[in-house]
């Protein structure tokens, strides 16, 4: 499944902006404001595509020199548990290291810190509320 960055405003980025809000945010009530599609600006936007159609994605966000975040990691309902995460969350560790970055640290909702373990991320400080839902700091150091 071909993997890319997503350019900001594109008919891909809609995509994206379609499966973020049917996976992450409806289930919670939730949507975007305009602020979080703005700060989407100054991010890298990957996707998962098959036949032009969005299957999975997330974001990097930088935190420092050293550290960038990912974010809002989605995947379409239909083919969960069938790799194409683990395709994503390699993509965006190699495009992290490539860009010069020593750590790659997530905000995981609690319901997701087993697949992140098994990916080699350790849990790093107390639960917090993010969302309206449970989550953890989870980080892996990039070598």
């Amino acid at each position: 499944m071909p993997l890319h960055q997503i350019d900001y405003g594109t008919e891909e980025y809609q995509q994206m902006l379609m499966l973020r809000r049917e996976i992450l945010r409806k289930p919670l009530a939730l949507d975007f404001s305009i602020s979080d599609l703005e700060a989407d600006k100054q991010d890298i936007l990957i996707g998962a595509f098959d036949d032009g159609r969005i299957m999975g994605c997330c974001m990097l966000t930088q935190e420092s020199n050293n550290t960038i975040r990912l974010r809002q990691m989605a995947v379409k309902n239909t083919i969960q548990g069938k790799g194409v995460g683990q395709q994503i969350l390699r993509f965006a560790e190699i495009l992290a290291k490539d860009k010069g970055y020593k750590i790659l640290s997530m905000h995981a909702r609690d319901t997701a810190i087993g697949f992140y373990e098994k990916q080699g991320y350790k849990v790093a400080g107390d639960p917090f509320m993010e969302v309206t839902i449970p989550h953890h700091k989870l980080e892996k150091f990039l070598i």
